[in-house]
């Protein structure tokens, strides 16, 4: 199999920490592509119609897309347990916050860096920080119980998603208020898969 990437994307590098966690390297090759949301490779449109990474390309069938398909596949294929079933609702809502609060600030960064800064929005940027920065918080308060004991998909998710905002908007300083889940996330992003698989 082969998994279409770009390093930089927090959605593929959750997908790229699951792979090193559940010992799939030798199974699963990467493929770095070079494609952009104006301008996605042919690669990947053949492999996701809707242009987007990381899509998952199967010798047995059709290829896969959306990062929490693929990790839902990823997980079954190696039987790695991410998706605890003793927990299941709470693993996927964590897992989804996460996934938000990448769409969100991957929006802020879609905002500064492809469109022309005289078309720019400071108002779309607020509203996208505004529900990072409640996502984070809501994590801080409510979620660390389920970032500890045995690894599963909402941890990867989240400290991907912690990630991406130190490495595109670190300027918003998300640890500030937030310490509980600054330390948490300071620990995880020491994990061998986390270091293997940073943008920098």
């Amino acid at each position: 199999m082969q998994l279409l990437i770009s390093p930089s994307s927090p959605y593929v590098r959750k997908t790229r920490v699951l792979l090193r966690e559940a010992n799939l390297m030798a199974t699963v090759e990467e493929i770095t592509v070079s494609t952009t949301p104006l301008n996605s490779a042919p690669e990947v449109i053949a492999a996701n119609p809707l242009g987007k990474i990381p899509a998952l390309l199967r010798a047995d069938g059709p290829a896969i897309y959306d990062s929490r398909v693929i990790t839902r596949f990823l997980d079954d294929l190696a039987g790695s347990q991410l998706y605890p079933q003793n927990s299941i609702w709470e693993i996927l809502t964590l897992e989804a916050t996460a996934d938000a609060i990448m769409d969100a600030t991957v929006s802020m960064t879609y905002e500064m860096r492809l469109r022309p800064e005289t078309e720019q929005s400071p108002n779309w940027l607020e509203v996208q920080w505004t529900k990072a920065a409640r996502g984070i918080a809501a994590v801080n308060s409510r979620w660390m119980s389920h970032l500890t004991g045995p690894l599963n998909i909402g941890q990867i998710g989240m400290a991907c998603a912690l990630s991406y905002i130190d490495l595109r908007h670190d300027a918003r300083g998300w640890r500030n208020g937030n310490e509980a889940l600054a330390q948490w996330h300071a620990e995880f992003s020491a994990r061998d898969s986390m270091v293997a698989t940073s943008p920098e």
